[in-house]
């Protein structure tokens, strides 16, 4: 695929040498208002002539001969709410959109296999990716070019190329797309599964992973972190059976400083999708349903690992923010809360000014925190502070600290955060495996699970069906990969802490239904019926903000195998885990999930 890109990377050129721009007929409106999508809701008022991704609209493509203009995003991401403000209420720019093409808009949470593709393809063009992803695709389903935010004047003057291009050379266009997106040839490679084999990849994946680790700060990457709990869940599982004291000393490092700084929400509980910065101090202020699950039995898991309370407290304040913020009326839990509150302001329900706190606290308060987080130096954002430790609290102080805490929650500022209402079944099942193994022994966290549990059983399986997300009566019927397997799994964990012989049976069928639907020799698909043409299967699934939905049915399907799963399932299951050690091998720090320390 790779030597095929300067093919691609023509209509580059195309771009920056093209100067008409067609006069092609519109008749398109918007299709999103009032959308059960909060997220395509929320453009349901552009002047862009918004369309959904369906059959009908690449058909639509195709008899008018225009390229689709696929932009995804979501709720909480900011730079989508800026792009929108900027370019998609600007009426010169959809009238742009609306003459020369076909515009779309996805909610990446509810067509996952189109997202992953699209980032994919970004990657590979520009070599990076993100939200907003806005990818031009031709009638045939084939990706051309692709840009991420741009201001106004830029994106304005590249959609006036682009079209031109297309008028002028839209087959050229066409040809290099599909070159681009040839799938390889014949079944997957294949390796011996076996104890050395394993043995080589982890370490090949510890190598890989004391190159990307920030040993100063914690974590990996050092311009902006992000939380990565499947790759910390493995290096903490390696610790425990191997007791290595370098990375006993760098897991302790990430745990605390993703605890203590600005990617934790110190009053309300739970954490911030990422930091801006490597030292965890300057957050986006989006969370993100995925991340708390994950995130409270990483800390669960340490605080069993290192004899820690205070990893176990993050764990229990984290899952007091889902039951007190991402609880729906209708049972499960929403998606994320949006980084803006409801006047726009970015961080405006957990920033603090001075004399905000002076008016919740007494004076002596006051000067613990002033000295604790340092509010003697300049707010470092425009609308104050984010409580965090600037300076470590001793153990009585620390008692105190923990009613200040509460009293700034008893504020309530978090019913200034919008919420996207959406109840995706992936998701609820990564809540329901946290609820129902760090919950244990907390009554209120017991009697959560206890409702998810039922909520999963009859209002997301349907007469044995999966559904995919809920919207308050909305369905969305089509469940993806992740949402067979990550439900399955949440069920698979509450029937073993809480004995459900019913949640386990459950489970069982999802399990036997997602390798029917999504593996086959040829690999593993993500969704059922994929509409872009470069949708093919894939030997393994990397771990990502998600973890690799592959790698975790393999894994509980061995889990299951005493059911007798184990007999009914050994042939793909010994294919799928042969098919994922050469792709394992090729990357090792993007597939810790399929590793068993």
């Amino acid at each position: 695929m790779i030597h095929r890109l300067p093919s691609l990377l023509l209509i580059a050129g195309w771009l920056l040498a093209s100067l008409a721009a067609p006069a092609w007929p519109a008749g398109l409106s918007n299709q999103l208002r009032g959308h059960a999508s909060p997220y395509l809701a929320l453009h349901g008022g552009d002047p862009v002539a918004w369309q959904e991704w369906n059959a009908e609209t690449l058909a639509r493509a195709q008899r008018e001969h225009k390229l689709l203009f696929v932009s995804v995003g979501y709720f909480s991401c900011h730079w989508c709410h800026v792009m929108q403000r900027e370019s998609y209420r600007d009426p010169a720019i959809a009238a742009l959109l609306n003459r020369y093409f076909i515009p779309v808009k996805v909610d990446r949470e509810l067509n996952g296999a189109l997202d992953a593709a699209l980032i994919g393809f970004a990657h590979r063009m520009i070599g990076v990716a993100g939200w907003p992803l806005n990818v031009f695709v031709t009638p045939e389903g084939y990706p051309g070019y692709v840009v991420l935010y741009q201001p106004p004047a830029e994106f304005r003057a590249m959609l006036k190329r682009l079209a031109a291009v297309w008028q002028r050379d839209g087959e050229a266009f066409s040809r290099a797309a599909r070159e681009a997106g040839e799938a390889p040839a014949g079944v997957p490679p294949q390796a011996p599964v076996t104890a050395g084999a394993l043995s080589e990849l982890e370490q090949a994946f510890l190598q890989a992973a004391w190159r990307e680790a920030d040993t100063l700060q914690g974590g990996f990457n050092r311009v902006s972190k992000f939380p990565m709990p499947t790759h910390l869940g493995v290096l903490l599982a390696l610790y425990r059976r191997d007791g290595d004291p370098r990375l006993g000393e760098f897991l302790h490092l990430t745990l605390d400083r993703m605890a203590s700084q600005g990617l934790h929400d110190h009053v309300n509980g739970g954490f911030f999708r990422y930091t801006v910065d490597p030292d965890w101090a300057t957050p986006h202020f989006e969370k993100m349903l995925y991340d708390n699950a994950q995130l409270t039995l990483l800390y669960h898991r340490a605080a069993e690992v290192f004899g820690r309370p205070d990893y176990r407290a993050v764990a229990h304040t984290t899952l007091g923010f889902l039951l007190d913020a991402l609880q729906a009326p209708e049972g499960g839990f929403q998606t994320a809360t949006s980084a803006l509150d409801r006047q726009g302001r970015e961080g405006g329900a957990y920033l603090w000014s001075a004399e905000a706190l002076r008016k919740q606290l007494t004076g002596a308060e006051f000067e613990l925190v002033e000295r604790l987080w340092g509010l003697d130096a300049p707010p470092p954002f425009e609308l104050g502070y984010l409580p965090m430790a600037k300076q470590a609290a001793t153990a009585a102080e620390q008692g105190r600290l923990r009613a200040i805490l509460a009293k700034l929650r008893q504020v309530e500022r978090l019913r200034e955060v919008p919420r996207d209402g959406k109840v995706n079944a992936a998701l609820n099942g990564l809540a329901l495996s946290a609820f129902s193994v760090a919950g244990q022994g907390v009554p209120r966290f017991e009697a959560a699970a206890r409702a998810l549990r039922a909520f999963v059983g009859s209002r997301l399986l349907v007469d044995g069906r999966l559904v995919k997300t809920r919207v308050g009566q909305q369905v969305f019927a089509d469940a993806e990969l992740d949402d067979y397997v990550f439900l399955a799994s949440g069920l698979h964990d509450y029937a073993r802490v809480y004995r459900d012989a019913a949640a386990d049976a459950q489970a069982r069928e999802l399990v036997r239904q997602a390798w029917r639907r999504f593996f086959s020799a040829a690999g593993w698909r993500r969704e059922e019926r994929p509409l872009l043409a470069t949708l093919r299967p894939q030997a393994a699934l990397s771990d990502d903000m998600m973890p690799s939905a592959s790698a975790r049915l393999i894994a509980l399907t061995e889990a299951l195998a005493a059911s007798g799963l184990g007999r009914e399932l050994a042939g793909p299951l010994g294919q799928a885990r042969a098919m994922a050690l050469p792709v394992m091998r090729s990357a090792p720090f993007d597939y810790p999930g399929g590793l068993r320390p």
